[in-house]
């Protein structure tokens, strides 16, 4: 068997997840704070990773729209988790299911 680069790359069971991700990051011209720490997770995720090199070139990509080094982009998203935040929580949103759990008597 050759080593070719098609023998030598993997796919990633979440490609498709993250390529419909990467793809509405590209749509974002000014990144907030959800948009920064989902890209910081899936240069994590990728880092080192032998595959994905569309993902990867469009990571990369996103750093250069953005303005940002990936240093900065860590920075950034440390300061964001020390400050509280947390994806999906907004302040207004209700803690719980939303689940009625109160009792009632039929009788």
């Amino acid at each position: 068997m050759s080593d070719s680069p098609s023998e030598s790359t993997q796919s990633h069971p979440l490609h498709g997840t993250d390529r419909d991700l990467i793809d509405r990051l590209l749509a974002c011209e000014a990144p907030g704070d959800g948009e920064l720490t989902e890209l910081a997770r899936l240069l994590i995720r990728y880092d080192g990773f032998p595959g994905a090199e569309d993902l990867q070139q469009d990571m990369q990509r996103l750093l250069t729209l953005w303005s940002l080094s990936r240093d900065e982009l860590n920075h950034q998203v440390r300061a964001l988790w020390a400050e509280g935040y947390r994806p999906g929580a907004a302040a207004s949103d209700p803690v719980g299911s939303g689940f009625d759990t109160s009792e009632t008597s039929d009788g």
